[in-house]
């Protein structure tokens, strides 16, 4: 499985419950890399969306509590185990876990790759992701030439597990 994540130069990728800036390379990439894909996310994540709709074009898939939730156009599941059976339909290459924080926590033992968006900039945050340069489990695969939004410095990072990933 993928993950796929914006993270600030604290590895911190959100503050009350919205990302912490958009890059619209960013946005292109993560478009790019999900559609006719798989996607993983929390209630919140789903709720952060505009008019709080599973994102078009892609299996949403959304991990919640609450035994009541439901949404159009997406699968809710209410567990971990409830969410890697119904991912055990699908191409491990093809699912993505989009956040947040939690869901973030929750799969990263079951990844093999992070597509990491690297902004060298600090920002005011409540939300974090594991620091894969300090994680030995993982290493950097790649990394993009600099690019510039505005003021913004970032990078294209791709990180692979060193050794084989948890089994669903």
């Amino acid at each position: 499985m993928n993950i796929i994540v914006a993270v600030d130069k604290n590895w911190s990728i959100g503050n009350q419950g919205q990302l912490l800036v958009s890059i619209p390379e960013d946005m292109k990439l993560f478009r790019e890399e999900t559609l006719g894909k798989v996607i993983v996310m929390g209630r919140k994540t789903l709720e952060s969306f505009p008019g709080k709709q599973p994102l078009y074009g892609r299996t949403n898939i959304v991990l919640t509590k609450n035994p009541d939730y439901k949404v159009k156009g997406a699968v809710v599941c209410h567990s971990l185990p409830e969410a890697l059976e119904e991912l055990r339909k699908y191409s491990d290459e093809d699912c993505f876990i989009i956040g947040g924080q939690s869901l973030y926590e929750q799969f990263l033992p079951y990844c093999d790759a992070a597509h990491v968006t690297y902004i060298d900039y600090s920002y005011s945050a409540d939300t974090c992701f594991p620091n894969l340069d300090q994680d030995p489990s993982w290493a950097m695969a790649a990394e993009s030439d600099e690019k510039t939004y505005f003021d913004l410095c970032y990078t294209f990072r791709m990180y692979r597990r060193k050794e084989a990933a948890g089994k669903r």
